[in-house]
């Protein structure tokens, strides 16, 4: 049967869930739901062929059905779902088999065939035309995610190439059954079992980088792959209202840890700077963080001996530090926003990519230190770069011109990148935290999702999961999850943060016509108070610290804290722009997209002397007809949670506290969408008609 998508995905919507049962609290007065199957009159009866009937009745997927059957997944594939299965051919089976040193299936052991079944299976739809170089957005049923490039087959038809090995058959694909897509592949899929390290071992193109990797004792730290001590079981969902929007959370099934490296080929070393050994290396280490860390130089670490290169104090140490991220980017396509296909605006999800780069930032194994992530966007400022393309430490702008390590999405197809804690890429020079990267690359608005502030929410595959595009429905909570998953956090799961009183702390899944950047956001509710720490600046100075949130009558009330001292009287969520105690008529008196140039001066001025800023102009929504930019919502803005001096070397932390004496709105909700991390130079123009940027 050869329906289209969007038939299947109208079936799909028919299939209803449970109602949820609204509960008062978190923790231990929990209550899960009563089943997690459908009501028996909400089953949707089909009458077509299901992806078990599609394996059955091909002849030719035999050897992969009886896989599937040995795994007891047959009858999974027999019910309601939204899957897709990458079915290889009994060409592809016969010849993994024979790379086994195999003579037939019987061979195969049942985990064998567990891990065979679930690497090929996706629990959502996903037809060749939605798949974009760089990661599957769903990882398969054995948690790991499956590679995305394109090429040509023999015939020279365009296809789809998965792990760099498996090709979609152009000819078979997108076979759509009444629980999914089939799309049957050449080739069987397999997954690394190394760690990042081993991977990394494995490849002679980069034995530099892991000579220096061994040296510095920074190898042992990419073994570890999860913490084996979480439970989700111990956590039942939890239900609440944000503005009008019934809703479910889970906690994350794992609490997995990752990596993410960005590597210089050796012939990069050698070609660019003449680095062939270690002590060369070294060498060049001491040239970009000497002049960083100079209180290290005269200590007796930073000689180059076997023993000294293994500690913090050591340039070597520094340099391979800074080349890791303590998170797993699962792929090319997530190292910035995600990027939508979709009309009436393609490319980065609430960002503008006409007026500002995709940008993210990073804490890397270097303390204190970040690493940025922009994809190049805008045209008058490519600076030789192909649109679309990803950068380390790259700032191409009005200001300044650093054009930073271009990341190549692949490696060679001989070696393996992905591993079961992280993954790994090559890059076109050297990345690192020089003086460069600190005075010019860094000194800027530092503004982050708070998906990006907490590793454990990208390496658990929970930011930007689910389809954007899609909407559960307003008036009951989902227990489907077929749009993607709401997630909360119990004391203990996100590192730096602690959680104290009757507080829930929830993500949720980004929607691209939220108010929110990049779609997703946080909600605070209940009793809470909250304290996190804060992501490193650069450099000594005076800095601010900004919350972008959009302001709802819903929401609640609570005291800002900056390293234990309070600032400023309470912040209240519930005020919009354009009320009296804020700007009043005067912000709706002119559209700001229509100002001059001085009177946007002038009402970012107003507004600063409010500890305000407008939304970002390069943010926006979009309900699928048209785009509206934050900076023209009244809701959508900017606070100054605190102005103050900010050292570098040690850890800062903000506390959010609930002040409410009631209930306000829904459960006291406080919402954080962004941070803002301002240095004086961008924050403090003081002369007429100057400005900060409004990007």
């Amino acid at each position: 049967m050869n329906t289209s998508i969007n038939d299947i995905k109208h079936r799909l919507t028919r299939l209803a869930a449970l109602l949820a049962i609204p509960l008062g609290g978190i923790g231990g007065g929990l209550l899960a739901s009563c089943s997690d199957e459908p009501a028996e009159e909400n089953y949707y009866t089909f009458t077509g062929e299901m992806m078990s009937d599609f394996l059955a009745n091909n002849e030719d997927y035999s050897m992969f059905r009886q896989v599937v059957e040995r795994a007891d997944m047959m009858s999974l594939l027999s019910t309601y779902g939204h899957y897709t299965c990458f079915a290889p051919n009994n060409a592809a089976m016969q010849a993994y088999l024979s790379k086994k040193g195999k003579g037939s299936l019987d061979e195969l052991t049942q985990a064998d065939c567990d891990t065979l079944a679930r690497t090929h299976l996706v629990n959502n739809i996903y037809s060749t035309i939605e798949m974009i170089d760089g990661t599957l957005h769903t990882a398969n049923m054995n948690r790991n995610y499956i590679q995305i490039t394109h090429g040509l087959d023999a015939e020279e038809n365009p296809v789809v190439i998965l792990n760099r090995s498996a090709q979609i058959i152009y000819a078979l694909q997108d076979d759509s059954v009444e629980n999914g897509i089939v799309q049957p592949i050449n080739m069987v899929l397999e997954s690394s079992n190394s760690t990042l390290e081993g991977l990394i071992k494995e490849n002679p193109k980069v034995a530099l980088f892991f000579s220096a990797l061994v040296a510095t004792g920074l190898r042992d730290s990419l073994n570890k792959v999860r913490d084996e001590s979480w439970n989700p079981d111990n956590y039942a969902p939890y239900y609440y209202t944000s503005d009008f929007w019934k809703e479910i959370a889970n906690v994350p099934e794992e609490r997995r840890i990752g990596f993410t490296a960005f590597i210089e080929p050796d012939s990069i070393l050698r070609d660019k700077y003449g680095i062939t050994s270690m002590e060369q290396l070294y060498d060049k280490a001491c040239e970009i963080y000497d002049p960083i860390y100079p209180e290290d130089v005269s200590a007796p670490e930073h000689a180059f001996t076997e023993a000294n290169l293994k500690s913090p104090k050591n340039p070597l140490w520094k340099y391979v530090a800074y080349h890791i991220l303590t998170r797993d980017v699962k792929g090319y396509d997530y190292l910035c926003p995600l990027v939508l296909q979709n009309n009436p605006y393609k490319g980065a999800i609430g960002i503008k990519i006409t007026m500002m780069d995709p940008t993210d930032w990073y804490e890397t194994m270097l303390p204190r230190t970040m690493m940025k992530m922009d994809q190049a966007t805008v045209q008058k400022y490519l600076n030789g770069a192909t649109r679309g393309e990803r950068f380390v430490n790259r700032r191409c702008d009005a200001t300044s011109t650093v054009i930073g390590a271009k990341v190549n999405p692949v490696v060679e197809d001989e070696y393996a990148q992905f591993a079961l804690n992280g993954r790994y890429f090559y890059v076109d020079d050297i990345v690192k935290f020089g003086q460069v990267e600190r005075d010019e690359v860094f000194n800027t608005r530092i503004r982050m999702d708070f998906s990006t502030v907490w590793p454990e929410v990208m390496t658990n595959d929970i930011r930007l999961n689910g389809d954007p595009t899609k909407d559960d429905a307003s008036s009951k909570a989902d227990d489907t999850y077929k749009y993607g998953r709401n997630y909360y956090f119990p004391q203990g799961y996100l590192d730096n943060v602690t959680i104290t009183g009757n507080a829930a702390m929830v993500y949720r899944r980004p929607h691209w016509n939220f108010w929110s950047y990049e779609g997703d956001e946080w909600n605070f509710f209940g009793d809470y108070d909250i304290t996190f720490r804060l992501p490193p600046v650069p450099y000594d100075g005076e800095w601010q610290v900004r919350l972008g949130f959009c302001a709802l009558k819903t929401r609640g009330v609570a005291q800002i804290y900056f390293d234990g001292k309070p600032q400023g009287i309470p912040l209240d969520m519930r005020k919009f722009l354009n009320e009296e105690t804020m700007m009043g008529s005067e912000f709706d008196s002119k559209t700001y997209t229509n100002m001059t140039a001085d009177e946007k001066a002038e009402d970012q001025k107003v507004l600063k002397n409010l500890g305000a800023y407008r939304g970002a102009y390069g943010g926006y929504h979009t309900d699928g007809s048209a785009i509206n930019e934050f900076v023209n919502n009244p809701r959508t803005y900017r606070l100054v949670l605190c102005q103050t001096r900010i050292d570098p070397s040690r850890d800062h932390y903000l506390r959010i506290r609930c002040t409410s004496t009631s209930k306000l709105g829904n459960n006291n909700e406080f919402m954080m969408d962004y941070l803002e991390l301002v240095p004086k130079s961008v924050y403090g123009v003081t002369g007429d008609g100057d400005m900060e940027d409004d990007l």
